[in-house]
């Protein structure tokens, strides 16, 4: 179960970069404010900031630039992102139905999770990809700023795991 876990966060992570956000940076149209019509994850949304490329982006206090060349960045690896997730979705198909066959064949299940792996591990270089380059538009004062507030996510998620053990799920 913790791998199938992990693959819908994974798939929910990538989801989201994908898909949302072009979004969080888009320049709110006249009358839309704090809450009201904006995008939900991005500034002024419900959650307040946006995160993306494994940034607090919302909180790097980007000029407008800089927020035109993370649109132009994240669009670009969209498109780049579209057939791997797709390549995602079928081996996570592939790997769910091999686990579920009646009988077990073990060959099958190994192969759907080997070939799950590498897809993962493509869509993880290609996220490393979008990371470093809208790293590379941050000022060194914005640069500084992203790893400080990476690091806090890592130790507030630390923390968390530190508070909630698992606990191991009984048979039904």
């Amino acid at each position: 179960m913790d791998r199938v876990r992990k693959i819908v966060v994974t798939a929910g992570i990538v989801a989201l970069m994908a898909g949302g956000a072009v979004a969080l940076f888009a320049q709110s149209a006249p009358g839309r404010g704090p809450g009201r019509d904006a995008a939900p994850l991005g500034p002024g949304g419900r959650a307040g900031r946006g995160f993306d490329a494994g940034f607090a982006l919302g909180q790097l206090n980007l000029s407008d630039a800089q927020k035109h060349q993370v649109r132009d960045i994240m669009q670009r690896h969209r498109q780049q992102m579209q057939p791997t997730m797709q390549r995602l979705q079928e081996a996570m198909q592939t790997e769910r139905a091999a686990i579920n066959q009646v009988p077990v064949n073990e060959a099958a299940v190994r192969e759907a999770s080997a070939t799950l792996a590498k897809v993962q591990g493509d869509m993880a270089v290609e996220q490393a990809r979008l990371h470093a380059d809208v790293f590379n538009i941050l000022t060194v004062e914005q640069q500084e700023k992203a790893k400080q507030l990476e690091a806090q996510a890592q130790a507030r998620q630390q923390e968390r795991r530190q508070r909630a053990p698992r606990q191991p799920k009984q048979p039904v």
